[in-house]
């Protein structure tokens, strides 16, 4: 009688296992459907591809969630439909790439089905995609650590080189840089966690066109709270898979840069409950002693306010010297590192901050770090200090800057020269800004920027004359992107007008333009909380 139970459950399960599956898939696949109407209901959602994402997502669940059934074939042509329309507005290479390999997916298993003339018909719109696309069915946990199987180049194409891995990192937040000698189309993805291989959840890049040379360590340690390390190997002949172990996020950010060509991955964890955290830099500025002394009272009202540390991003450095200047000898790195210097010590002693600078003397980074230094201190403001260059010798003024896609030409070219890119990448690089601007602090950097500029133009022009006031504007600089806190970029002057560059070589014009930033951030700061005023001592004169 039990033996006679048991066959009666089996084929029970048999029988309608199928019925309850194929019911689940077509609920999930309704729930998908409504997401892609919603979207494409939206333009202004339509051009953030965050807001694609779960839709395609949803549409793979129901592919995985039973591979041959019914909708699956369906599901799949959906995900690789939407990848296609996602490429037309971020022209991003690792969206059209997705949809390729989805696409042939679609046409290698499913040969019967009417979405195999769909998925046929979409490529053909796009015949130069047919013919570079690759199946995407090699195991996606190949060991990279291993020698690569014999493979024969066909194309026998140049291949481009890693150059190198970086990272920085604190509890919350951590930043890894590949850098490669050329630029070369690039796929990423994440794998959820894998019990039955013993996997972690782990994010992996596809560099095609690439080789991995010896040099370069197959394991990056980096142990802090969010990775375990970054993996390198050379996944196939001409294709190296970096893969980046995670022990826990929130969310991530990959984007590219060029010049060199790198790509950038920002993983954020949950937000911490614990104390403000700063880690003790290797070189802080430490103000000398000064008759200058901070009220207890002004300390606990900035403290209060949550504006304990400030970083100063003196531009340039080293081997980049900067924007050419109309007096021969003189560097913009060595201008913008002078009034860095004096402009970390008002901070520290009017506003009772702390100040740290990217870069305490004549060295070279990269615009990336520089963000990454901010990011990994938990700065509550970045500025980054420059002077601006044109070849008309005759333009003169200040402007103050925040990240945002640029609006005029002007802004255009100085984020160029800055970005040490051409005009072109620029463009490029607002399709970026475009996946990045959702979590930007865009309203606290600008109404940041209002008040430094105002106060710079207003407090010089009482002192000196010719001062321009070009005002705020925005566009996309690389040293901004991916800013956690209220970030500007202030262009002090125009070093190729000989009278204004003779002017801002001067202590006196350094003081009193460090003077007006710091009464600019002060000003910042009391809009935040109107009830904890930072008061200038009466002795002061006005701009201080």
């Amino acid at each position: 009688m039990r033996y006679s139970c048991k066959i009666v459950l089996i084929l029970f399960f048999f029988i309608f296992k199928p019925i309850w599956l194929f019911a689940s898939m077509q609920e999930d696949y309704k729930k998908a459907e409504a997401c892609y109407q919603t979207l494409s209901k939206n333009e202004k959602k339509r051009q953030f591809r965050d807001n694609w994402f779960p839709c395609i997502e949803k549409f793979e669940q129901v592919y995985k969630s039973d591979p041959s059934g019914k909708l699956s074939a369906q599901a799949l042509y959906m995900a690789g439909k939407l990848y296609l329309e996602l490429h037309k507005i971020s022209i991003k290479a690792s969206d059209k790439k997705e949809a390729i390999d989805i696409l042939q997916r679609v046409i290698k298993h499913f040969p019967g089905s009417e979405y195999k003339i769909k998925s046929e018909e979409a490529l053909s719109a796009f015949p130069e995609l047919a013919i570079k696309s690759k199946s995407i069915e090699k195991p996606i946990e190949k060991s990279i650590d291993k020698p690569v199987e014999k493979q024969i180049n066909k194309q026998n194409k140049p291949l481009y080189l890693i150059e190198d891995l970086r990272f920085w990192s604190n509890p919350n937040y951590t930043r890894v840089v590949i850098n490669l000698n050329h630029e070369t189309p690039f796929v990423h993805k994440l794998l959820e966690k894998d019990p039955s291989i013993q996997k972690p959840p782990r994010l992996y890049i596809d560099f095609e066109n690439t080789k991995l040379p010896k040099r370069i360590k197959s394991i990056i340690p980096i142990n802090d709270d969010l990775l375990t390390s970054a993996r390198a190997g050379q996944y196939t002949l001409t294709t190296v898979r970096i893969v980046v172990d995670i022990k826990s996020f929130q969310s991530y950010k990959i984007f590219s840069l060029n010049n060199p060509f790198r790509i950038i991955i920002d993983i954020w964890g949950k937000p911490s409950e614990k104390p403000h955290y700063v880690e003790k830099p290797k070189q802080p500025i430490t103000p000398p002693s000064t008759t200058t002394k901070i009220p207890p009272s002004a300390i606990a009202k900035q403290l209060a306010l949550g504006v304990k540390l400030v970083i100063i991003d003196p531009g340039h450095g080293g081997h980049d010297i900067g924007a050419p200047t109309s007096i021969k000898g003189i560097a913009e790195k060595d201008i913008v590192m002078e009034i860095s210097k004096k402009l970390a010590q008002k901070i520290h002693d009017k506003l009772g901050c702390k100040v740290i600078l990217t870069r305490n003397d004549d060295n070279y980074l990269t615009l990336e770090e520089r963000t990454a230094i901010a990011n990994t201190k938990n700065a509550d403001i970045f500025i980054s200090m420059h002077a601006n260059s044109t070849k008309d010798q005759r333009a003169y003024g200040i402007e103050t800057y925040f990240l945002n896609l640029a609006t005029d030409d002007d802004a255009i070219r100085v984020a160029a020269r800055e970005n040490a890119t051409s005009t072109k990448n620029i463009s490029d690089l607002q399709s970026i800004l475009n996946d990045l601007m959702q979590n930007a602090k865009i309203n606290e950097s600008s109404r940041l920027a209002g008040y430094v500029q105002k106060s710079l133009t207003g407090h010089l022009s009482n002192k000196y004359d010719m001062i321009k006031d070009k005002g705020v504007k925005q566009a996309p600089f690389y040293v901004l992107l991916g800013a956690h806190m209220p970030a500007i970029l202030v262009e002090a002057g125009f070093i190729s007008n000989p009278k204004e560059c003779q002017r801002i070589i001067t202590h006196q014009y350094q003081n009193e333009l460090c003077e007006a930033i710091v009464k600019g951030i002060k000003d910042y700061i009391n809009e935040l909380n109107p009830t904890s005023l930072i008061r200038t001592n009466p002795s002061k004169s006005a701009g201080s």
